[in-house]
């Protein structure tokens, strides 16, 4: 039997405490993401999306992925909108491949305890930096480097050279504007995804690679056997991040323009979200773009479980396949012997 002061005593709990600490960031949350998140479902199925007076329920998702023969302003918004979204997937493809490939590279490179690189920090500090350079600062810049004009510092440099006779339309020639917006998203983000890939490696067991130098494997061997497969959480995580960030890239595409108009040929589905926003060869159409950022929505999450299902651990997932089917043979013979486990 408990004593009469061991009874007296209650247990304090501090589980308050840490929803205290939490608290903040789900009311910031609920606030600026989640309810926003919400209303912006609410505008897409209402007219113009300035008011909730007419309900037009899916007529802006048909006018965004089918056009309408009818309707030159619906067919018009069609076909601007796969225009920007078959921008947005080459934008992305040809940064993100150059990108993951040479931060690989790096990574593996700075991480090689065999190679005695020095001034290793500094090196990694300086490849990292472009990230946290704003990207109105690097449009600004990219602009003045290539500009159009003969102005533009390339473009001085080389008619003063005489290596060109003509300026170079670094911004409005369709491959040239393309081909300047991958390079600088790939400078940009490169370093991030190579400390990222750097983590990963540093946190595989030390052991492996010297049980595969000690069985006489070469650099290559232990990259592609030991390395890759063991990086492949890192890298679905990498390619999950780089998705959802290309899928919204911005800044760059629509700061990089000629006076006040835009460059056709870089503009992304974020930026066709915005002008829908603000304004349109017809009239300002919230409900438009909600609509667009839906879509932008779903193909983000259907793409994300596309890339999460192709790079399963098959043999994990088999394993829970058959247990599930053992599980459900053993339901079945005790139902079928009246719950009796015989």
């Amino acid at each position: 039997m408990a004593s009469a002061a061991q009874k007296s005593i209650k247990s304090i709990s501090y589980a308050k405490y840490g929803y205290m600490f939490i608290a903040p960031f789900f009311i910031v949350y609920c606030i600026f993401q989640l309810w926003p998140l919400i209303n912006t479902f609410r505008l897409s199925f209402y007219g113009n999306g300035k008011t909730l007076e007419t309900f037009v329920g899916l007529k802006k998702f048909q006018n965004i992925l089918f056009g309408s023969e009818t309707s030159i302003p619906a067919q018009a918004i069609h076909e601007e909108f796969f225009n920007y979204f078959q921008n947005t997937i080459i934008i992305w493809l040809g940064n993100f491949v150059p990108q993951i490939i040479l931060s690989l590279l790096l990574a593996v490179w700075f991480t090689d305890a065999k190679l005695k690189i020095p001034g290793k920090g500094f090196f990694k500090v300086i490849m990292y930096m472009p990230n946290i350079i704003t990207a109105a600062s690097v449009s600004a810049l990219f602009l003045v480097l290539f500009g159009d004009g003969k102005y533009g510092a390339i473009n001085s440099l080389l008619l003063s050279k005489e290596m060109i006779v003509e300026p170079i339309r670094f911004i409005t020639d369709k491959t040239n504007s393309r081909i300047l917006v991958m390079f600088i998203q790939t400078w940009m983000w490169f370093g991030n995804t190579m400390i990222m890939l750097m983590s990963g490696i540093m946190g595989i067991n030390p052991s492996l690679f010297e049980a595969a130098n000690i069985d006489g494997a070469n650099s290559f061997q232990i990259f592609r056997k030991v390395t890759l497969p063991l990086l492949r959480p890192i890298m679905v995580y990498t390619l999950i991040t780089s998705m959802i960030g290309g899928l919204q890239m911005f800044d760059i595409p629509y700061l990089l323009h000629t006076g006040n108009t835009l460059v056709p040929h870089i503009q992304t589905a974020a930026v066709f979200v915005y002008e829908k926003f603000h304004k349109t060869p017809y009239s300002p159409s919230y409900g438009y773009s909600a609509a667009a950022s839906v879509i932008l929505f779903f193909i983000t999450g259907i793409l994300g479980i596309f890339v999460f299902y192709f790079n399963r651990d098959k043999d994990e997932a088999e394993r829970k396949k058959k247990l599930k089917k053992l599980k459900k043979q053993a339901k079945m013979r005790n139902k079928g012997f009246g719950g009796l486990d015989l």
